[in-house]
């Protein structure tokens, strides 16, 4: 008992020399890449208007809000502290760091391509597509709550009722990525039923799309993935 105690005071004054945390930039980073995920919603909305002077407004945000990501990733990378008495390693927050940047990156590569082919989406399919896309975001944005308990996390050692808390979170977390894949399975059958009237050029980037907005989930997940095995370390 008296080890971890002492353990815990060491800790708590390396936090107070450091701020709140010198991790913090962690969270940040996450709410940065969960912007860009957001802005894909004005952004489809402008795509499924045809209104492709504002579609390209809202693209060149979205890939703004992920430079700005990056520019955060590296500054982390360089100044993240090295040998600080931590209860995780450098190494496992680095892993958690990329995992984020993975959500920015897709959101970043949806708005890319759909502007670059100027994609139209087939009526018949954009309600799904809209309710897919809001569910996408909804994982990143639970991953982005669960990843702003950091600070609470390591201020407790990741011990206690914090990581009860956390853990809760992961699995919310873990629900809504369940049901985006079961979204994605309707909508490409839905398009696959109405495939055989569209191009076929058109039909290949429109899986694709559809499977990238469901890798914005599964990149969501990955990042609760990431932060379990932080809890489990």
């Amino acid at each position: 008992m008296g080890v971890c105690y002492t353990g815990i005071m060491i800790q708590n004054s390396i936090f107070k020399l450091f701020g709140r945390s010198p991790i913090s930039p962690l969270e940040k980073h996450m709410d940065k890449a969960n912007e860009c995920a957001k802005k894909l919603l004005v952004f489809f909305d402008a795509v499924l208007a045809g209104n492709w002077e504002k579609s390209e407004e809202y693209q060149q945000q979205i890939a703004r809000l992920e430079q700005d990501a990056d520019t955060m990733k590296r500054e982390i990378r360089l100044n993240l502290p090295k040998g600080l008495f931590m209860p995780v390693s450098r190494g496992d927050l680095l892993e958690l760091l990329s995992a984020q940047d993975g959500v920015a990156n897709r959101a970043k590569d949806i708005a890319g391509l759909i502007l670059g082919r100027r994609m139209q989406f087939p009526a018949q399919i954009a309600p799904q597509l809209i309710e897919f896309l809001k569910r996408s975001i909804d994982a990143s944005a639970q991953a982005a709550k669960a990843i702003s308990e950091l600070d609470d996390l390591l201020e407790s050692g990741f011990r206690g009722n914090e990581v009860k808390v956390v853990e809760g979170m992961l699995r919310h977390l873990d629900q809504i990525e369940t049901e985006t894949d079961e979204i994605q399975k309707q909508i490409r059958y839905s398009l696959f039923q109405i495939e055989k009237d569209l191009s076929p050029i058109d039909v290949i980037f429109l899986y694709k799309i559809i499977e990238w907005i469901g890798d914005l989930a599964d990149r969501a997940q990955h990042v609760g993935g990431r932060l379990h095995l932080l809890l489990a370390s």
